[in-house]
């Protein structure tokens, strides 16, 4: 089983001028620490479940680029990006130069973007959700033609690609895993058995609520002739970590007992964000975590 850190609130201190300086160490700590996956979250304001939309909030793809130069080994990926951000063509650039200049290390986060305020704020059009949905399938489209090195024409009904040339290729073949982002049954889950390579659930689902949700991308990959094994099944949560367990936060037994009921239910990758991740005590015992995790099998693997 893999490990994943999301970092979505960068008010680390009042002092936004060690901004850098802090994403950069924590960076460098994840790396350190042998954790599999560095996520950022792809938004223009901070979201009301973090904190106010005032908050500080780096641009996702940016600050994945400046972790790789911090970071050696690391997968880095956003959770996720809103595909009404960027125009689908543009967006593949972007990860396949993140692919390339890390050394095969970029995930591609995607989704059908929720977040009215921030599109409103900055003037960004911010379509119904059906609009929203046929326009993440396209892109979804674009992303596998321009992955293959295909330059033929594309003309969907939103977008028209007349070459769309990408050069250079993405170091991981065929190409980068794309993660879609969201629980959505009819059209999500769909979406993640015909063009996906992972799925992202919440953890705090529940146990029961998991187990629906994936026989649900069972079925669709039943439906699409794609191996229900070929997806990468993950979670997001968020957890404090502490070396005793103290104020109602996880020691390392109680964090390895969590992610072992994870696996248990053929979770790949448990994603999650740390409520301390300023701290050195959360890493270091992330040091102590991880290679005990990385014994765990994944059921159904």
């Amino acid at each position: 089983m893999h490990l994943g850190l999301q970092v979505p609130n960068f008010t680390f201190s009042s002092d936004q001028g060690q901004l850098g300086d802090t994403f950069g160490l924590i960076a460098e700590r994840a790396d350190r620490a042998g954790l599999y996956s560095l996520w950022v979250m792809d938004h223009f304001f901070q979201i009301h479940m973090v904190g106010p939309a005032e908050n500080e909030m780096l641009e996702g793809w940016s600050a994945l680029a400046f972790a790789a130069g911090r970071t050696n080994r690391i997968k880095l990926g956003t959770m996720v990006t809103g595909v009404t951000y960027r125009h689908p063509a543009l967006l593949v650039k972007t990860a396949t130069t993140l692919d390339v200049l890390s050394h095969g290390r970029a995930y591609l986060g995607i989704g059908a973007a929720w977040n009215e305020e921030e599109h409103k704020g900055l003037g960004v059009p911010f379509p119904p959700l059906k609009e929203r949905f046929e326009r993440l399938e396209e892109a979804l489209q674009i992303a596998h033609q321009m992955w293959r090195g295909d330059e033929q024409p594309f003309h969907g009904q939103h977008y028209t690609l007349e070459r769309p040339l990408n050069s250079p290729l993405s170091v991981q073949q065929p190409h980068p895993p794309i993660l879609i982002g969201g629980t959505g049954e009819k059209k999500t889950l769909r979406m993640v058995a015909q063009y996906g390579d992972a799925c992202n659930l919440f953890a705090r689902l529940g146990k029961d609520e998991l187990a629906r949700k994936l026989d649900v991308l069972r079925e669709h990959c039943q439906n699409v002739g794609r191996p229900y094994e070929a997806i990468e099944k993950t979670t997001l949560d968020s957890l404090r970590l502490t070396r005793d367990g103290r104020d109602g936060s996880l020691s390392p037994n109680a964090a390895i007992d969590l992610f072992g009921s994870l696996a248990e239910q053929g979770i790949d990758q448990a994603i999650f964000s740390l409520q301390n991740v300023a701290d050195l005590e959360a890493f270091d015992v992330l040091t102590q975590i991880v290679p005990e995790v990385e014994k765990i099998s994944v059921a159904g693997r």
